[in-house]
């Protein structure tokens, strides 16, 4: 017949008998991996396989006798992670081939065509929730974070347990939408954007670093694209910007006006608070100063100033692990260097911004903001509860495969003697920390909109990319009269709303955008006439 009666006949012959019979059917999509005979999976160089995944959409049942119907053909693939390589359970990293062995762009299980991806393995994490979460609240709060998908993995008849499908983070148009580093622009801007670093350790697979101006164990890395995709221009020019950028953090006028080299000129600000304030809420052991991201896009770009993220590796966070203080709901994450010496350290700008007042004044009225919505107590545990029902039958199996509740695992920061003992622990955790939080984070919420200088861009654009409807959200901390403009890359208007006169508060308007074609747009929301909040839209 088909591939599948091979593998199904390897299931029965070929592994031990608790493995092959643990998975029949799953609410959850199945991959089967296939390796060819002899060859395992190892941690470089990737090997081809093959890969069959059964999708039946949003809800559905999956039954491991159905066809391979959302990818049946080629992968590269190797094993990832640098730490979590101790786990028994592996992650694994891959690239969907065609015949030829070129790179195949494919949706998995309805998420946005692309050709590398990441199977995640949750093993210290007993709730399988702590990534899944982190991201989907940094997507709800309007950064892009890796969008995932739960499902349960087979390698050569091997039930390996619950898995979550993830989007390795890259310059894409549907991840990272940055303008293409060796495309020229009208401006023929070919040097300065798009870059991907990250801050992290000398682990894993590592490429060219360079340390930070003020400290050398705050070391940087090119993610993408990766050094030997660089020339010598386009690296030196990223590695002096940033040394640019820790200069006038680091440097007497740090806190000038926009224009006058202070860090406004710099930085994103809003993604910067956003991921200070997903950090400290999570108090990942690694936080700041390993797995974390900046990029940049071009200078002639809507956004070619610093951002802060993508989100990454929270699996040890919300609690999760027993040394440094990392279990203990009170102190500050950004602080770690004071209770620990690692040979990685945390970069000194998230400190040196909290001298700013505009600053600290608008990451107090974020954190504010968040904590009526996306992180408030509530959310957070509707959204975990949520999870955790969906996973019922399937983490079930996955205890059965790795019989880790109730044991102690590096580094459990506790050990419930059930799975809803670990997650009502992460939930009231959670909780403490926030609420402490509430207590301690610096700065007054008093901003006005006529302050543009250091009003916070308090502004969503949802969902985005979109097709139909582009809903534009955005807060007020003053009356004012405001009105809405959204044009193309030329500056054309494609539409416009007159709001009138709205008070404080948080308010949005909706555009039907049916007729409009696919592509990016900008908006802009103008209180009194003024720029207050722009953004990026892309149309599918």
């Amino acid at each position: 017949m088909r591939k599948l009666l091979l593998i199904l006949s390897t299931i029965a012959s070929c592994v031990p008998f608790g493995h092959a019979q643990t998975l029949t059917n799953s609410n959850l999509p199945i991959f089967v991996i296939t390796t060819p005979q002899g060859v395992s999976i190892g941690d470089e160089p990737r090997i081809v396989a093959h890969l069959g995944v059964i999708y039946n959409g949003t809800n559905a049942n999956h039954n491991i006798n159905d066809p391979f119907n959302n990818y049946d053909g080629n992968i590269a693939i190797e094993i990832r992670g640098s730490t979590s390589q101790q786990y028994p359970k592996k992650g694994y990293g891959f690239e969907t081939q065609d015949a030829l062995g070129n790179n195949a762009q494919v949706g998995l299980c309805g998420l946005p065509p692309e050709n590398d991806w990441i199977l995640y393995g949750p093993y210290p994490d007993k709730t399988l929730i702590r990534n899944v979460l982190t991201f989907h609240l940094a997507r709800e709060m309007g950064q892009y974070a890796s969008r995932t998908h739960y499902c349960e993995l087979i390698i050569d008849g091997d039930y390996r347990g619950l898995y979550v499908l993830m989007e390795r983070i890259k310059i894409d148009d549907f991840r990272l939408t940055l303008q293409d580093v060796s495309s020229p622009n009208i401006f023929n801007d070919t040097l300065t954007g798009a870059y991907v670093l990250k801050v992290d350790k000398l682990t894993g697979e590592v490429g060219h670093t360079w340390e930070s101006l003020y400290d050398d164990e705050v070391l940087f890395q090119f993610h993408d694209p990766e050094f030997d995709e660089l020339n010598s221009m386009q690296a030196s020019y990223m590695e002096d910007y940033i040394g640019q950028f820790e200069q006038a953090i680091e440097g007497p006028g740090m806190d000038l006006p926009p224009g006058q080299g202070g860090w406004r000129d710099f930085i994103d600000y809003k993604s910067f608070q956003d991921f200070f304030i997903l950090q400290e809420l999570g108090r990942t052991v690694d936080g700041y100063r390993s797995s974390s991201f900046l990029y940049k896009d071009k200078d002639y770009s809507w956004n070619a100033k610093i951002k802060a993220g993508p989100m990454w590796d929270f699996n040890l966070s919300y609690g999760n692990a027993d040394y440094c203080l990392a279990e203990t709901t009170t102190g500050w994450q950004y602080h770690f260097d004071q209770v620990c010496d690692f040979t990685t350290s945390i970069p000194f700008w998230w400190e040196r911004l909290l001298d700013s007042p505009g600053y600290r004044n608008a990451l107090r009225c974020r954190w504010d903001e968040l904590r009526q919505g996306v992180l408030s107590t509530s959310y957070i545990n509707n959204f975990i509860d949520s999870v955790a029902i969906d996973l019922e039958q399937a983490r079930i199996r996955n205890f059965q495969r790795w019989p880790i509740i109730g044991q102690y695992v590096n580094w459990n920061g506790f050990v419930g003697q059930t799975y809803q003992e670990d997650v009502d622990y992460m939930k009231t955790w959670i909780q403490q920390r926030s609420e402490w939080i509430d207590l301690n984070l610096a700065g007054q919420c008093n901003l006005s909109t006529n302050d543009i200088e250091h009003a916070p861009e308090y502004h969503k654009a949802w969902p985005n990319p979109f097709n139909d409807q582009i809903t534009i959200g955005f807060s007020l901390f003053d009356t004012r009269a405001v009105s809405i403009r959204v044009y193309d890359l030329m500056g054309r208007e494609v539409a416009f709303a007159d709001l009138g006169t709205k008070f404080d508060g948080t308010h949005a308007h909706s555009f039907s955008s049916a007729d409009w074609n696919a592509g990016s747009y900008l908006y802009s929301v103008m209180v009194d006439g003024e720029e207050l909040y722009t953004g990026k839209l892309v149309k599918q």
